[in-house]
């Protein structure tokens, strides 16, 4: 059993898996994430600075949800998160488009299904039994 501290209370916890926060931390930030997804809904346009002050969560936070892909930058926006392998500009998540193919194209490729081979027919004649000729 793994037990520790958790990072936004500090009380002690059973550590299972995911961030290091207790339960009521983790329903705490979940309520909060569906105030910001209803705070931007409402207002398409404002800034992440803008959201985070009007929601009191941190930019670093923020940031956090649209690189899990919970939230999005609109289109129109002039801020945005760069690909983490190519430096390309995306709206959400890690990676983009092209990225993301060529990764899943190289897991692809690594994983090959086994083929299975053809059993080799045997010719009777070759086999290592002693043969007689009849006369």
């Amino acid at each position: 059993m793994d037990v520790r501290n958790c990072r936004g209370c500090g009380r002690l916890f059973n550590y299972l898996s995911g961030p290091p926060l207790c339960p009521d931390c983790v329903r705490a930030l979940d309520d909060k994430f569906q105030q910001v997804k209803e705070y931007v809904y409402d207002h398409r346009n404002a800034s992440i600075q803008e959201v985070a002050d009007e929601n009191d969560v941190s930019v670093q936070q923020l940031r956090q949800w649209v690189r899990e892909e919970r939230l999005e930058f609109s289109e129109a926006s002039l801020v945005g998160l760069s690909c983490e392998s190519c430096g390309a500009m995306i709206r959400s998540g890690r990676f983009c488009k092209s990225c993301k193919d060529k990764l899943a194209n190289t897991l692809g490729n690594a994983y090959q299904k086994p083929q299975m081979q053809e059993p080799v027919k045997k010719d009777p004649r070759s086999s290592g039994r002693m043969r007689f000729l009849d006369s």
